[in-house]
């Protein structure tokens, strides 16, 4: 009895000292200085993007298959018509802070808005190197931004989403939204791009909009805009200017635009969207006319349906060249520094290329014939 009895005492104590071994690894466990490091928040100045708010799912217009001939399109053409009416999509990559606050977004003179797909890094990083520097010349300020959707294709898009949010935490200039990245959704990158401007950035004096693949000369775009009246607050819109076309009704080709997207047989006019300028005042102008102008797949052709309704006109620039540049025989180098240095913009340009170009134009020793400031206003 007595045996049986100091089993049971030996058996409390065994428990009491392990319970009390057992509070005294969870208090040092708790107290860990690794732990503490862990579990460190995240500094309030670092790029960490915020979850994107939640939006009603837009879902696709089932009755445009009732349209007459809608069996026979393409299937980015019926992507495009089922889904035409979605313009609101949430933002994955923000830039909150991009132009300061919005009451100071005045200080930013001109804006580079790159329209570039997530695959696109090697062009992205030449851009940051080159034309694209943020940066202060002829005391105005230049900030860049590059406007980016998600890859289709789901696998692709989870590694390039990660590498965009790379890029962003390191350089701070990336918007990306959560829509398909593709040619036919330009205009959309072009749209949400404007309601952003509208929210972050309504001073902002001008803004460039083209792709990532042109050479931007921004010294000479500085010097123009310096010497265009009203610093931003009239109508400027200048490019490459394109009149008298209309639809093209091919299927084979890129810009194919069926009647079941538009019964007109004429566009307004427009400039290149390789790349142009415009006022903010015109941003703004755009912004409002496009609330109430329907999606349409070519976005340089949409913005010139929102200027027709603002009653304002694109003009040509001679220093824009969307289609490159011609020279005048063909015994003579196209790829002459000389030929770029008193240009605004040429489309279109590898990485590598804008590079040397880059370099090239601002070497000091650089000596052309005859010249010709055509940026200047």
């Amino acid at each position: 009895m007595s045996r049986r009895w100091g089993y049971k005492v030996e058996t409390l104590v065994l428990s009491v000292v392990g319970f009390s071994c057992l509070l005294f690894l969870l208090q040092s466990h708790k107290s860990s200085p690794l732990l503490e490091v862990a579990e460190t928040p995240v500094s309030p100045t670092a790029t960490t993007p915020r979850a994107p708010e939640p939006l009603p799912e837009c879902r696709q217009n089932a009755s445009v298959a009732n349209i007459s001939g809608f069996t026979e399109l393409p299937d980015h053409i019926k992507d495009f018509l089922r889904y035409r009416h979605c313009r609101a999509f949430p933002l994955l990559l923000d830039l909150p802070e991009k132009c300061g606050a919005p009451e100071a977004s005045h200080q930013v003179f001109l804006l580079l808005a790159i329209k570039s797909s997530p695959a696109n890094y090697e062009r992205r990083e030449i851009i940051r190197k080159t034309w694209g520097q943020e940066r202060t010349f002829a005391g105005v300020h230049i900030r860049r931004i590059f406007l980016s959707g998600v890859a289709a294709n789901a696998r692709e898009a989870r590694k390039l989403n990660q590498l965009l949010l790379l890029e962003h935490a390191e350089h701070g200039d990336v918007l990306q939204w959560s829509f398909v990245d593709s040619f036919f959704n330009l205009t959309l990158k072009q749209l949400l791009f404007h309601a952003w401007l509208e929210s972050h950035c309504p001073g902002v004096r001008f803004v460039f909009n083209g792709d990532d693949d042109v050479f931007a000369n921004t010294d000479n775009m500085v010097h123009y805009l310096l010497g265009v009246p009203g610093a931003g607050d009239q109508h400027l819109f200048v490019g490459q200017l394109i009149t008298n076309v209309g639809p093209i009704r091919e299927k084979w080709s890129k810009y194919y635009v069926p009647e079941q997207v538009t019964s007109s047989k004429s566009y307004p006019p427009y400039c290149g969207g390789g790349g142009l300028l415009m006022s903010g005042y015109t941003c703004h102008a755009i912004y409002q006319q496009a609330l109430g102008i329907q999606l349409f797949p070519i976005d340089d052709v949409y913005l010139g349906m929102c200027l027709e309704k603002a009653g304002l006109a694109p003009a040509s620039h001679i220093g824009m060249r969307t289609v490159g540049v011609r020279v005048p025989s063909s015994k003579l180098e196209s790829f002459d520094p000389c030929y770029y240095k008193e240009l605004l913009l040429v489309h279109r340009f590898l990485p590598y290329e804008m590079l040397v170009m880059w370099e090239a134009i601002h070497q000091p020793d650089l000596v052309c014939g005859k010249k010709v400031e055509i940026y200047q206003s």
